[in-house]
């Protein structure tokens, strides 16, 4: 029998269904691995006072210094600024290798920025603290979608699109995952018709060109057509896509597998999964929250730390 690897749970924003999730799924969850939680004792407590529930007696926690009233539902400084120091407390477990792995519940953008954090998400956070260029990618076994831009305005992702940058985030998503064939999306309607709708995909297609000749392999496939790239037909083909921008590749994907779905970070030193949902705030503490993508989580990350 295996030994149960230690996984550290950052608890993400503390007004949405973080803890809710990770209430209902201990049980679960330490059959899986032997989760540690980065939150201190009196935030734990008042969270499942919340819930009309109490802390199990094997819950085990990291310390994580501060108190603040928690308010279901309500974006704040306190709360935002809480989640990050959860997650650093994660990350910096995981940098000294006194986990195998960490799993991070959902945080609100718009209160770590009230809190004055100078990052956008996790992801950002991962890039800077561990001085390597992270792939963000989501979804289950069924299909996985991994991104090519983020979180950058629209009106952005035509100028991110270079024959070199696509190449070399090809290069580095193949050396993560060894999934084939692996979709690329075009970015216009029609993947551009032949330039008649824009012109970016014939540096999609040069970059799909290059990296298939450095592998040696055709890996790569495309660019794709995005209005068809997730029917029925196109998922029996493509297990993995790759998209050239947030909605074009997430809106479809969580249509097709919101509960199932999580969030992986590629290409770092550490194994961080993720649930693939928000804090949820309009049923924060009225247990409705769903367990499922944070098991999927927890079994991804699992599993990373055995390839």
């Amino acid at each position: 029998m295996q030994t149960l690897k230690t996984v550290a749970i950052s608890v993400g924003d503390l007004n949405g269904v973080g803890f809710e999730i990770i209430l209902k799924a201990h049980e679960h969850i330490k059959r899986l691995c032997k989760p540690l939680y980065c939150v201190n004792y009196t935030m734990a407590h008042q969270a499942a006072s919340l819930l009309h529930t109490q802390i199990p007696n094997d819950f085990q926690i990291f310390k994580v210094s501060g108190e603040f009233v928690i308010e279901a539902g309500k974006v704040s400084a306190q709360s935002g600024q809480y989640s990050y120091d959860s997650f650093i407390a994660a990350i910096e477990l995981a940098k000294n290798n006194h986990v195998d792995a960490i799993v991070t519940l959902p945080i609100h953008k718009e209160a770590w920025m009230m809190a004055g954090i100078p990052y956008v998400g996790h992801t950002d956070v991962l890039r800077d603290l561990l001085h390597s260029d992270a792939i963000m990618m989501l979804g289950c076994e069924k299909l996985y979608v991994a991104l090519f831009t983020e979180h950058i305005p629209l009106r952005d992702v035509p100028q991110r699109i270079s024959s070199d940058a696509l190449y070399n985030f090809l290069l580095r998503l193949h050396e993560s995952i060894k999934r084939q064939p692996i979709a690329v999306l075009g970015l216009n309607p029609h993947a551009g018709d032949h330039g008649v709708l824009g012109d970016e995909e014939r540096f999609i297609e040069e970059a799909i060109v290059r990296a298939n000749t450095q592998i040696g392999e055709s890996i790569f496939e495309g660019p794709l057509v995005p209005d068809v790239a997730f029917t029925p037909r196109s998922r029996e083909v493509y297990k993995t896509v790759v998209a050239m921008y947030h909605d074009q590749g997430l809106a479809p994907l969580k249509a097709l597998y919101f509960d199932e779905g999580i969030n992986v970070s590629l290409g770092l030193p550490i194994i961080r999964t993720s649930v693939d949902h928000g804090t949820a705030f309009d049923i924060a503490y009225q247990n409705k929250a769903s367990m499922l993508s944070y098991i999927n989580a927890i079994n991804a990350a699992v599993d990373f730390t055995y390839n």
